[in-house]
């Protein structure tokens, strides 16, 4: 009886193997990169599906497509010299759940989708190849209306909707019309090994969690014309949760690694550890919670950065957008608060959205403080030339505004970190190396309590009117600074507001006074 019961299983597996392969071209599949092949790969998922599941085999070969979509339990494979190429033509693709994204535009177009389903994967050595500047080209030959407001329309690469149980892996990813991947609502998730190329449009973001919780993210290789790796939450229903990325490669147009800007649900438990960011043109870090979501328990650390414009943008701000309007409400400010970044070591571009540039920019608004943030073991090297009259550029509030460099720019008053609205703040460990003179001062905080300045490693810098300048802050420890050059003052005090400011344990062989408090 156990020989039989044996045997039968034997027989099931053999049977469910052979059963699971399903090679797209027995379903109808020409690849020759013209024949459209989305109602033939869409059965050949369609007839897995209802097997019970496996795999979907595209082979060697172009195989043009509009809107194919997976389902339940179906992985799709794609073999070496496999590509899936997406179609230029508007009219074949779908939008299977609409949304409007950041800046005002309806979206949800893509070429290759899961919605409401389980259990599933792409997979292989092939390639998506979305043709994004093709579809681009001929798209604009009959929409006459600003870029702006007509990129929507194109499809992104990727989309895969309220999914539990993804699995990408392997695949490259090339060209999209729109994002690159996009995951919203799904829950244990794991990329790894994912190469993606997209570039040659606008809004090619690389990898776009918006809202996912249990997600894996581990050693791929991003180059993109957007964010490369972009955390973000378009609803209020499901947050950014439980997410851990390592060893990845991340170049861009925009930003690295960032957090926001939509940004209506939380964003908590994040774990981001051994990238490398290099040749980026907007921002290395930048973390932004703008539309009422909560930003706590992130960690940051072992990153390196190379060429990068503006190493590190926070932003705690109160633009407030709701991204499907009709299902959802506006809501209050949200709070930033226990995020850590460390061991971080930048060279900063020496062109930059500011001139002259800065290493980092933290800002709340009024009456909403950014809490608890730690940097530690900090080092960023940057091109210097700031002049006296840069170090008393006020910088614009935004209150309500796109949270992005620029807005704040493009003069800021402190070459090293410029701090307004913040509490408990830890600046440990940090070093700032200097290729020119700079008169700005190290260190500029506004509205600040309880700040921590401790173990810093300064550049030699003559002229300045202080390293660290504090106004309005109440309650300061600025100790074991290391600052070789000379200055009128280490610490500058200004400000009605300001209290309880202390200074001890300074190296500082050229700086005559320690705290000049000026009323």
């Amino acid at each position: 009886m156990r020989k039989l019961v044996a045997l039968f299983a034997f027989l099931f597996i053999i049977t469910t193997v052979k059963a699971a392969d399903f090679d797209i071209t027995k379903y109808g599949a020409i690849g020759d990169g013209v024949t459209l092949n989305s109602q033939s790969i869409q059965k050949a998922i369609d007839a897995c599906y209802k097997s019970g599941g496996g795999k979907v085999i595209i082979p060697a070969g172009k195989f043009l497509s509009g809107t194919i979509a997976l389902k339940d339990n179906v992985t799709l494979n794609l073999k070496k010299d496999a590509v899936l190429l997406g179609s230029i033509d508007l009219k074949d693709y779908q939008n299977l759940d609409p949304f409007t994204e950041g800046l005002g535009i309806d979206v949800g177009w893509a070429l290759l989708v899961a919605v409401d389903i389980k259990n599933i994967g792409i997979e292989g050595e092939g390639t998506i190849d979305g043709q994004g500047a093709a579809i681009k080209a001929k798209h604009i030959l009959t929409d006459t209306r600003p870029e702006g407001q007509r990129w929507g329309l194109r499809p992104f690469l990727v989309r895969i909707v309220r999914c539990t149980g993804v699995t990408v892996k392997g695949v490259t990813l090339k060209y999209a019309g729109a994002w690159t991947s996009h995951y919203f609502q799904s829950k244990q998730i794991l990329i790894e090994n994912v190469k993606i190329q997209s570039v040659g449009v606008a809004h090619n973001d690389g990898i776009g969690i918006d809202g996912c919780q249990q997600v894996r993210i581990k050693d791929c290789d991003v180059v993109s014309g957007d964010d490369a790796l972009v955390f973000k939450t378009t609803s209020s229903l499901m947050s950014c949760k439980d997410i851990e990325v390592s060893g990845l490669r991340l170049k861009s147009s925009q930003a690295g690694i960032k957090i926001g800007t939509e940004s209506i649900a939380d964003f908590e438990n994040i774990k981001i550890t051994n990238c490398h960011i290099y040749d980026t043109k907007n921002g290395g870090i930048k973390l932004l919670t703008v539309d009422g979501g909560h930003i706590r328990n992130v960690l940051i650390s072992d990153i390196t950065m190379d060429e990068v414009k503006t190493p590190m943008l926070f932003r705690l701000g109160s633009r407030l957008n709701v991204f499907r309007k009709k299902m959802e409400t506006k809501k209050p400010t949200g709070t930033f608060e226990n995020v850590v970044i460390r061991n971080v070591k930048a060279k900063a571009a020496d062109q930059a959205q500011l001139t002259p540039p800065s290493g980092i920019l933290i800002t709340g608004v009024p009456g909403h403080d950014i809490t608890n943030l730690t940097l530690e073991n900090i080092e960023i090297t940057l091109a210097g030339g700031g002049t006296a009259e840069d170090s008393r550029k006020a910088v614009p509030e935004a209150i309500d505004q796109y949270p992005e460099v620029k807005t704040f720019g493009p003069k800021i008053p402190a070459y090293g970190v410029w701090a307004r609205h913040v509490k408990g703040l830890k600046l440990i460990n940090v070093k700032f190396n200097l290729d020119s003179n700079d008169l700005r001062p190290a260190l500029v905080c506004e509205d600040g309590k309880d700040i921590l300045v401790t173990n810093w490693n300064l550049p030699e810098t003559k002229g300045a009117e202080a390293i660290v300048r504090l106004e309005n802050v109440l309650g300061a420890n600025i100790n074991a600074l290391t600052v070789p050059g000379e200055a009128q003052a280490l610490v500058r005090v200004e400000g009605a507001n300001s209290a309880s400011i202390k200074a001890a344990k300074n190296t500082m062989p050229s700086i005559k006074k320690e705290v000049e408090t000026i009323k």
